[in-house]
Formats: C-alpha cells, structure tokens, sequence
C-alpha cells in the first residue's frame, strides 16, 4: 500500500497525469460515459432537480462549496510550507530531520498532502462530473500512498521521537487544539507564498472567476497558475529556499 521511491520521486507528474485525464475525461467521447459539462453545473443542475435550492441559488452554494475547498487547500498549503523549508517540501527524496512540531503539525500530521487534496477536490468542480470521480478517486489512493511511505520512512530514521508524534497528532484530521507544544521554529511567510501559487491561483478561480459560469476561463486560469508555479519554483533557489538551513 505504501508509495515506491520512484512514485515519490514522480509524484508530481503522476498527479499532474490524473488531473490532466481528469479534465480531458476522454471516455465521455469514446465510450460515452458521462457528460461534457462541469461538475460545478452537475452538481447545482441535480440540487435543483432534486427540489433542495431553485436553480438559480443552487448554482451560488455550489460556487461557495468549491471556493471553500479551494481556500482550505491554499491556507494549509501555504501554512505548512512556511514551517517545512521550500527544499524539503519540493525535493525528489523523502527527507528525515528533526520531528516537525510547529505550525501546523501541531494539529495534522500532513497538512501539506491534506491542503493538496483540497486543491485537487476544488479543481475537480471545473472537470467533468466522471472526470471529477475519476481524479480524486486515484488521487486520494496516491496521496495516502505517499503518507504510509513517508511515516515508515520517518519512523525508521527518527525512532521513538517520531512514533511519540505519531501517537499525539492525528494524521488527516486536524485536532481543534495543539496536541503538542510549539518547538519555536519561525515561519517563513514570503518563500511559503511565493513557492505555492497554484493553490492560490485555485482560490481565486473558484472564489473570483467561477461567478463569470466560462468553465474555459476557470480552466485557462488554473493552467496559468501552474505554469507560474513551475517557473517560480525553478527560479527560486533552494540554499535561499530553505528558511533553516542544516
């Protein structure tokens, strides 16, 4: 169940790959499975029908719905990107410091995948409604890969410290209250912001460009904000990156 070195070192082309099959959902035209339309207006289109909001108001929640996963995504994206430094977070190899009790990772153990998830979920409301099934069904079996590869990996480097971890802080849902006192690392707001502009490119399609209903501006959007993502991060170099350099 657990995630290969190579899945981790692929991860973000395997999941660029499931997003981009999500969208394309090529079997609504070779099969015909599903319809071409978004699972934003599916989903307000079946609230209506199913005689819950008129369609004109059930169009709005559903807007309100995705921009919320949408924000979730880009506030702990970001959270837990200013406490993990930018060369741990993006490197191609699973990293072992020291446990990571600050932040975020006080509440959540994987803030990161956890906000990444979210992102996916809100990217999904632009897909088609089977693309949308389609990607975060294998996106969500990835991403828990990732997470069982990454706590054996820790655990057998870092020993009873991190299963003490473990056991305080929940893995996916966040605990309300901090299981475990702040260690005092400081965040680093500017690199966190800066090296995560996809999820914050999402909030704004989903929260912004989403009330225009043009599912092919909402598509370019996001497309432009993961194309500048990548030239960010490329651009940013990570001895500068890492904001507690070992």
């Amino acid at each position: 169940m657990r995630a290969s070195a190579i899945e981790f070192r692929l991860r973000m082309l395997i999941m660029v790959v499931i997003v981009v099959l999500g969208f394309w959902s090529p079997w609504i035209e070779g099969w015909d499975l599903g319809q071409r339309i978004s699972l934003l207006e599916w989903l307000a289109l079946e609230v209506s029908r199913a005689g819950l909001l008129r369609f004109t108001y059930a169009t709005p929640a559903v807007i309100v719905v995705g921009a919320m996963f949408a924000a979730a995504g880009m506030v702990l994206r970001i959270w837990g990107a200013a406490y993990l430094a930018y060369g741990t977070v993006h490197h191609g190899q699973m990293q072992a410091g020291a446990v990571m009790a600050d932040g975020p990772y006080r509440f959540v153990r994987n803030p990161l995948y956890l906000g990444g998830w979210c992102m996916m979920a809100a990217m999904a409301f632009v897909m088609p409604p089977t693309g949308a099934l389609f990607a975060m069904t294998l996106l969500t079996i990835f991403l828990l890969r990732l997470i069982l590869g990454e706590e054996a990996f820790l655990t057998a480097q870092l020993g009873e410290p991190y299963r003490a971890y473990l056991r305080a802080v929940p893995r996916l849902i966040p605990r309300l209250y901090g299981a475990l006192p702040a260690a005092g690392r400081k965040p680093h707001w500017l690199v966190a912001v800066v090296t995560e502009l996809n999820p914050i490119g999402v909030f704004v399609t989903l929260a912004v460009l989403s009330w225009w209903y043009d599912n092919e501006l909402m598509l370019k959007a996001i497309l432009v904000s993961f194309g500048a993502s990548l030239v960010v991060r490329a651009l940013v170099p990570r001895s500068h990156a890492d904001p507690n350099p070992a």
